[in-house]
């Protein structure tokens, strides 16, 4: 299987001009602030998912490409290369999300991570796909308040349509870790829903967007999906001790975290990065093949 990873460093100056051009959004620091730690994303996919076959770094333009990517064992994928010239630019996940399964090469099983989802612990093929089906833990919800809620109930109606069943006062709402995708679904998806896929993207997130829990909620309602949760920890930035969390990454208990990042003080900020790149860098003191010599 593969793994496609998306990837913004907001301190890019070509990119916030761009950002700054296109936009009249203030640029949310959360959204896309750079922590420092893709490298250790790496570091753990070649240490604890060796099984990984193909790399692929998804980014929006060549400035956004780390210096120390080796190019010889990752393939760098620009927006422009999957995403309809129509609607870039983009700096909206969602729009970028719909369009991951037209990578060039790509797998039929593959991975898809955000660079806030680090693998901590060896893991196995069959954690994330087992007998042709892909294993992710699903949720049902029935109140949609607020911005993402409302998105994952359009994400959840659509995949409805694109099987022909029935819309229902409940949505799906799957686990949030990476999330396992089988290319030929969504495809399918894609083709069956194309026009309404391109009427919801937008340059910045809106109420009127899918996600790609479209893909997997279409998975699932398909029959093509174990309802099993992923050994998964997660931490937000904002409330647990940095005690808790260096604990955790020192002796972890699951096989993959998420460091969620939020709004934080520029004191809580400069600590819990030191404190975390501290931690990675003692556990994965060495260079992975993805990184330059």
């Amino acid at each position: 299987m593969d793994i496609v990873i998306t990837y913004v460093n907001g301190l890019d100056p070509e990119w916030q001009q761009e950002y700054a051009h296109h936009t009249q959004i203030p640029l949310l620091e959360k959204r896309f602030r750079d922590w420092g730690t893709l490298r250790y994303l790496f570091r753990g996919i070649a240490t604890y998912l060796p099984f990984i076959r193909r790399v692929h770094l998804v980014v929006a333009r060549e400035s956004q490409v780390p210096a120390w990517i080796n190019r010889s064992q990752v393939n760098v994928v620009y927006h422009r290369d999957i995403i309809p010239a129509a609607y870039l630019p983009t700096f909206n996940s969602n729009t970028i999300e719909m369009h991951l399964h037209r990578i060039a090469d790509l797998d039929e099983e593959y991975l898809y991570f955000n660079d806030d989802i680090f693998p901590v612990k060896m893991a196995a093929p069959a954690d994330f796909f087992r007998g042709g089906k892909a294993v992710l833990g699903m949720s049902r919800h029935l109140f949609a308040g607020g911005m993402f809620k409302k998105i994952c109930r359009n994400s959840d109606k659509m995949a409805r349509q694109a099987l022909g069943l029935q819309p229902s006062l409940c949505f799906l709402r799957p686990q949030h870790v990476c999330a396992p995708m089988i290319k030929s679904a969504c495809e399918q998806v894609y083709e069956r829903l194309e026009p309404a896929i391109l009427a919801s993207l937008t340059a910045v997130r809106s109420e009127r967007n899918l996600t790609q829990y479209l893909f997997t909620d279409y998975l699932y309602l398909q029959g093509k999906l174990l309802n099993e949760r992923l050994s998964k920890k997660q931490f937000s930035v904002a409330v647990t001790s940095i005690s808790r969390l260096q604990a955790f990454l020192e002796q972890p208990t699951h096989k993959l975290v998420c460091i969620n990042d939020v709004k934080l003080s520029e004191e809580r900020y400069q600590k819990m990065r030191e404190m975390i790149l501290r931690c990675f860098q003692e556990k994965f003191p060495n260079k992975s093949p993805f990184e330059n010599e």
